[in-house]
């Protein structure tokens, strides 16, 4: 019997185990081919589609549509797919616009962030994130943040300067690139914030707010495509009918959609620490990965720097995870006391 039940432990681990490497691999394979996808969009000398407004509200339409598509799903097999209804209410629309704004630009200085740098610098450019979460949530909510964790966040800016420099030694550094990738950063952080306030406006469900940010970002899109001048670029875009430009461009919306699932998905197999450790991992592939395919030459100062803005990622998710455990314990404590 003895025996049977550890076979059984075993198996049962094993199990486990496929699964968690199967969440895990297909994070990172949507997420990969989510930033190699826009790139290609964005910047690829075949197309020459100067309209990353245009291709950011596709993305978002294309969301929509999936919205609809899984609700209609999940209606007729419920034990199978779980998904809100496809119903919108124009006064929960309106409590979800402010982060529907905040949503626009994060998608929109992503894909610009893009458009200006290397894949394989696109992590650095984007690695301020966790700086202006600390920032933006002592200005906004008046929480402070620990000594270690603000000496993480040091770590992670020195890379990000050694990162610059080194990408401006290679010759390949883009002033427009960087900027959008700070502001971009600053607006995941304040897209973290602003979820919080606005989820209990639906319910807490990630995907009735992901549906009504979409919904919202399509129409703010639209004056937005239409001030930068993209409408002429679209009309006179020589590959408007290419079945292979409209396959990339909804591959990506697909894309685009699956990673707020499959990010769910790593937290709900794994933990929000792994999905960190998860998520820095694959940037680090992510970067090899774009030096490999646009085969490009970098120095060992600017891997170097790659490594430290890594490491001070990953240390910095430690940090928070012990401060975490530490505070739920004094919590504990002291109602064990009362």
């Amino acid at each position: 019997m003895d025996t049977e039940k550890q076979e059984e432990r075993e198996e049962s681990l094993f199990t486990k185990s496929i699964k968690i490497a199967t969440v895990v691999s297909l994070y990172w394979v949507v997420s990969i081919s989510l930033v190699f996808l826009n790139k290609y969009l964005l910047s690829n000398d075949e197309i020459k589609l100067d309209a990353p407004l245009f291709i950011t509200w596709f993305q978002c339409v294309v969301t929509i549509i999936l919205c609809w598509i899984c609700s209609i799903v999940a209606k007729f097999f419920p034990n199978i797919v779980s998904f809100p209804e496809f119903k919108i209410d124009i006064k929960v629309s309106r409590e979800v616009l402010p982060l529907s704004f905040v949503f626009v630009m994060m998608i929109t200085f992503n894909n610009l962030t893009l458009k200006y740098v290397d894949v394989s610098f696109y992590y650095i450019g984007r690695s301020l994130t966790t700086v202006f979460n600390v920032i933006c949530t002592y200005l906004i909510l008046g929480q402070t943040t620990s000594f270690k964790a603000l000496f993480c966040c040091a770590i992670i800016i020195g890379g990000f300067l050694l990162g610059v420099d080194q990408e401006k030694v290679s010759g390949s550094l883009s002033y427009m690139g960087v900027f959008f990738g700070i502001t971009a950063s600053l607006c995941v952080a304040l897209n973290a914030i602003f979820t919080k306030r606005i989820l209990p406006a639906v319910n807490n469900n990630v995907w009735r707010l992901a549906l009504y940010n979409n919904i919202n970002g399509c129409v703010i899109f639209l004056p937005l495509i239409a001030l930068a001048g993209e409408i002429p670029v679209i009309y006179r875009f020589d590959h408007i009918t290419s079945p292979l430009f409209w396959g990339v461009m909804l591959a990506a919306g697909v894309a685009g959609f699956a990673i707020g699932y499959v990010t769910g998905l790593q937290i709900q197999f794994t933990s929000p620490l792994t999905h960190n450790i998860s998520g820095t991992a694959k940037a680090c592939a992510q970067t090899v990965m774009g030096s490999i395919w646009f085969q490009e030459t970098r120095s060992v100062m600017w891997w170097f720097s790659n490594m430290v803005v890594l490491f001070g990622s990953f240390l910095y998710t430690i940090v928070k995870r012990s401060e975490m455990k530490q505070a739920q314990k004094n919590a504990e404590t002291q109602k064990t006391r009362k």
